[in-house]
């Protein structure tokens, strides 16, 4: 099989740490041919480094995307770019991989799957690292093996310091990432990562019920976000996420799974251990390696690019990942249960778009009365 010929769009943080390594253990599979950047001086220096001739670096994209010695696209740019930058790989006509999630809103994510849909002589990814991790897989083989017999109910607790990391070299201390362009700050950004694995073990999910405490700060609209989410196999769970705090006592909630027959516990995706716990008191274990998620994506391009294999994470799939982000901060925002793997306008929604159409009329009528009276006044 032949070599991808790879152009980068975006050199910063994703690619040095999360990309880059996994291709340079692919290099039998992969060759770096262009960089391009809108910081040119930041791409120079990374093209050094791995021995990049300097002409082979671009400040725009377009550019490069001109160039003839390129197979395939990796896209790794602020979210709210995301589907602008892959729009113009697409109609460039590469196959391309676009860092998740796939568009900073709902709108953009439809376009998205109307590129894919427009576009189906390419190949498109969207990178979601979970749906390719080891531990997300031995634990889906453990549910779909039902080891721990029928699952009942699950828990999944992400609780980190984005503040903590803000000063500091690290994802939470990009200035887009804490002054987001887009909504939902962290919770599209980094709680994605979570519901991308929930869905991709448990199914499709046909509603939830949320609750967040507002806070100020630029980078979450809430501090915390409590869902409770209903999966059509009727598989019900609750999933927390609160970025702006510590789980200071050991071992950590993380992410459990309760069936007939036993438990799944999976402390932290850093851990290398999922334990399954059994009602007869007996447990196993079960090891895996840490961040193999970035890994096994590229090889799957690299499959898909050569026809050996179907691509996991398509824009149709990514699209369910990110709906369920938006139906969640709907539901906070709006206090009613919001539905997402439906086409139908469901009961819920309605009812919810009619109490906002009658808020709405109220508001109206109201400020209408005020300006009679305030005319009778004068």
């Amino acid at each position: 099989m032949k070599k991808i010929r790879l152009g980068v769009i975006g050199t910063g943080l994703a690619w040095e740490r999360l990309h880059y390594p996994a291709l340079n253990e692919l290099s039998d599979k992969y060759e770096i041919k262009a960089l391009a950047n809108r910081t040119k001086a930041d791409a120079e220096l990374f093209a050094d480094k791995i021995g990049l001739p300097r002409e082979n670096v671009h400040e725009d994209y377009r550019d490069m995307l001109k160039r003839n010695d390129i197979d395939a696209v990796d896209i790794l740019v602020p979210i709210e770019q995301n589907y602008t930058v892959s729009a113009d790989v697409a109609e460039a006509g590469f196959d391309f991989i676009c860092e998740k999630p796939m568009a900073p809103d709902m709108e953009q994510a439809k376009k998205f799957l109307e590129l894919a849909g427009n576009n189906k002589q390419l190949n498109i990814m969207i990178a979601e690292n979970y749906r390719y991790s080891e531990e997300y897989n031995k634990i889906k083989q453990l549910v779909d093996e039902k080891r721990t017999g029928d699952v009942i109910y699950f828990i999944k607790n992400n609780v980190t310091c984005f503040p903590c990391g803000m000063s500091q070299d690290t994802y939470a201390g990009t200035e887009w990432r804490q002054h987001p362009r887009y909504p939902g700050g962290a919770f599209l950004d980094a709680a994605l990562h979570d519901i991308a694995g929930m869905r991709y073990i448990l199914g499709e999910i046909e509603c939830v019920q949320a609750f967040g405490k507002p806070q100020e700060r630029d980078f979450n609209p809430y501090i915390s976000i409590n869902a409770n989410i209903l999966f059509k196999n009727g598989v019900i769970g609750q999933f927390n996420y609160y970025p702006s705090g510590m789980e200071a006592i050991k071992p950590m909630v993380g992410f459990r799974i309760f069936g007939t027959k036993g438990q799944i516990f999976l402390e932290d995706k850093t851990s290398g251990v999922i334990t399954a716990g059994y009602n007869d008191g007996s447990t196993e274990t079960i090891t895996f390696t840490p961040e193999r998620g970035y890994y096994n994506e590229l090889l799957n391009f690299y499959n898909a690019v050569n026809g050996t294999e179907s691509i996991l994470v398509t824009p149709e799939v990514e699209y369910g990942d990110v709906k369920t982000v938006f139906q969640i901060l709907d539901s906070v925002k709006y206090r009613r249960i919001t539905y997402v793997d439906t086409d139908d306008k469901s009961a819920g929604d309605m009812v919810g778009d009619i109490l906002a159409s009658l808020e709405s009329e109220i508001d109206r009528m109201y400020s209408s009365g005020m300006t009679q009276d305030n005319q009778r006044l004068h």
